[in-house]
């Protein structure tokens, strides 16, 4: 069974949460701010937190960047708020996901097992098999393990970045728009596009020489985004 902590200084939201994440079989911690979130979790190792931007005594922002420090705990963040500037901040800081309220609980649920089915651990998914490593220059992915590498360093990828990460390694060359993307890599055919623009650039932080100038990720102006391995040294680059 696999733990969720359920982060809010509202009883009622927490309440109802945690009632139907325990009917779909996990087991709950609740807690109400955001200290005793941070220590919490590090007694309990929860499997994913549910998380409340808004909190006493510590935000969930600096509550989700010092959960983080430790490895990629998968985060589903809770906003009251609608701005697209308060979903980047939480994505920008590691969150895996974000849910607006209100918002129905069922589908919390739902998001919950989507990203721990990405993390790899959500037991209700078959045993995989194990996959050969996924390379294209200095980039390495192993899908079993969930590791990914860029010259051998490991990479410290959120759960949607590897899956973003693992998703252009399969589809070298291949331009996909970011409707496309949100459906094969979030499992979600509507949302807000601009979760998929920060992640992009997430991720190029990490596996780019220089983000400003992305060689690997390549923006296709009215479509969406192309990989494009590397090419052999000596190559020629004209078409």
């Amino acid at each position: 069974m696999k733990r969720v902590l359920v982060v809010d200084d509202d009883p009622t939201v927490s309440e109802v949460v945690a009632g139907y994440l325990d009917r779909a079989g996990f087991v709950v911690d609740v807690t109400a701010d955001g200290p005793s979130a941070v220590a919490r979790a590090a007694v309990e190792q929860p499997d994913l937190v549910v998380l409340d931007l808004m909190l006493p005594g510590m935000d969930g922002l600096e509550v989700c960047r010092r959960l983080r420090q430790d490895g990629p705990l998968p985060v589903i963040m809770l906003t009251a708020r609608g701005d697209e500037e308060d979903r980047i901040l939480g994505l920008e800081v590691g969150a895996d996901d974000y849910v607006t309220k209100p918002f129905s609980p069922r589908e919390l649920v739902l998001r919950v097992e989507s990203v721990l089915r990405r993390a790899g651990t959500w037991t209700g998914a078959r045993e995989a098999e194990p996959e050969p490593w996924l390379r294209s220059g200095p980039l390495a992915v192993d899908p079993t393990a969930r590791r990914a590498t860029r010259n051998g360093t490991e990479l410290a990828l959120t759960i949607r970045e590897f899956a973003l990460l693992e998703f252009f390694l399969r589809h070298p060359g291949q331009a996909t728009s970011r409707e496309e993307l949100m459906r094969r890599v979030w499992g979600w055919e509507f949302g807000d596009l601009s979760t998929v623009t920060v992640h992009v650039r997430r991720l190029r932080e990490k596996v780019e020489d220089d983000p400003a100038r992305p060689r690997l990720i390549s923006t296709v102006w009215g479509v969406g985004y192309r990989f494009d391995p590397p090419r052999p040294n000596g190559a020629d680059d004209a078409a």
